[in-house]
């Protein structure tokens, strides 16, 4: 594949001014200059992207992924190193970017399309594909400045897909418009994924860049810590995750929900031999342990523990009730509860237990702790979804090994 994106050690100053107003830095201008704060958005980034890839930009707020795709956008220019591009190229950086307000959603679209190099009779071959995905038809003769944030990105994305581009850049813009709309874009851009566009992609969905992109780089502070697989990038940013996470769990207030009849404390996973553990591969057994304080007496009550990825969803949860467990009566004393799951086939991400002791029921809800405990799951299988799973394939009465060669049917070895 050749390369139609090369990225020469690039970096990227910026100057951080502490005037309130123009008025202010010009009566000022030299003090200014002499008192102005520089920051490095970009540091000697040094990529190539070749024809038909799809990356995947990665990191912290700040680390300086946006600041990269307009420089290789051409919006911003680089304080040293040069980018090299070739091919047309259609980007969605910021909200309503090439937008004016005052402008109809149909002027917008001819707008937006000649300033990425369409003709207007182009544009008017494109128009009504372009309305009809938006899925504005209603509003398109009304100013944008009218339009909700979703119909901006639904109108700007429309056009950008149907410009025919060679090199599309997206940023996080998507997460903006409603779910049925992302499902419409992401297939856009798998279909172009399949003519042999380039892409160039910025999310703070992890899971979203290891499914859709084949490369990802990360970046820290400006700086490019790692360029590989997604697998590979997105392992390494949460291993810098890592420490701000525990010390999360650290200072998080436990007495939070409930009425407090019974504590829980001490929340902990630990593998199946009770070592704790912060990572597990897929399929292992894991263990989440805690301690309950009653205070006195009591003889009603269950566990209920949920386990939710890193965006809040719940991919289990259920109590000792529903299970059909019931539990021993407390005597007052504090007691180390565990929860023991044989095997745990989740794909790879970041998940956090959730724990409620309530009565039967869940009439009273004596204390909730929520997202007290993190742990890692880590496979190396290419898959979407939060379950891991390990099917067979059969193809007549052939069973086919992995490497894709059939074994001897299964009526032969019958």
């Amino acid at each position: 594949m050749t390369d139609v994106i090369r990225v020469h050690d690039v970096s990227k100053q910026f100057a951080l001014r502490k005037d309130k107003s123009l008025k202010e830095r010009l009566v000022n201008a030299r003090r200014s200059r002499e008192n102005a704060e520089s920051f490095w958005a970009l540091r000697d980034i040094d990529l190539t992207f070749a024809s038909g890839s799809t990356t995947g930009l990665i990191g912290h707020n700040g680390s300086g992924k946006s600041t990269l795709l307009k420089i290789i956008g051409g919006i911003l220019t680089p304080s040293s190193g040069y980018v090299e591009r070739r091919g047309r190229l259609a980007a969605l950086l910021e909200l309503g970017a090439g937008f004016h307000g005052d402008l109809t959603g149909r002027e917008n679209v001819y707008l937006n399309a000649a300033i990425l190099g369409l003709t207007r009779k182009q544009t008017d071959g494109y128009f009504d594909e372009i309305v009809d995905f938006s899925g504005i038809e209603n509003f398109i003769d009304t100013q944008v400045k009218f339009y909700s944030s979703g119909m901006y990105v639904r109108l700007a994305f429309a056009v950008a897909v149907h410009v025919d581009p060679e090199i599309l850049l997206v940023d996080e813009v998507l997460s903006v418009g409603d779910e049925p709309f992302q499902r419409k874009c992401l297939d856009r851009i798998r279909r172009f994924q399949r003519e042999g566009r380039t892409i160039v992609f910025v999310s703070h969905g992890l899971d979203q860049v290891r499914q859709l992109c084949d490369r990802a780089v990360l970046l820290d502070h400006g700086n490019q810590l790692v360029d590989g697989t997604p697998t590979e990038a997105v392992r390494a940013f949460r291993d810098l995750n890592q420490a701000a996470e525990e010390a999360e769990e650290e200072n998080v207030d436990i007495a939070a929900q409930g009425t407090r009849r019974v504590t829980i404390s001490d929340v902990s996973v630990a593998d199946l031999d009770g070592r704790p553990v912060r990572t597990l591969p897929s399929g292992a057994g894991l263990q989440v342990r805690f301690r309950v304080d009653p205070g006195s007496r009591l003889d009603d009550w269950i566990v209920g523990v949920a386990l939710e990825d890193s965006g809040g969803q719940v991919v289990w949860g259920a109590n000792s009730d529903m299970q059909g467990f019931s539990l021993p009566e407390l005597t007052g004393a504090p007691e180390e509860v565990t929860v023991e799951f044989p095997e745990v086939p989740l794909s790879e991400g970041v998940y956090q237990v959730s724990i409620a002791v309530a009565s039967t029921g869940n009439k009273i809800v004596y204390h909730r702790v929520n997202r007290l405990a993190t742990f890692r799951v880590v496979t190396d299988a290419y898959e979407d979804g939060a379950v891991h799973l390990r099917p067979g394939y059969r193809v007549g009465d052939q069973a086919v090994p992995r490497g894709g060669v059939p074994l001897e049917s299964a009526a032969g070895e019958r």
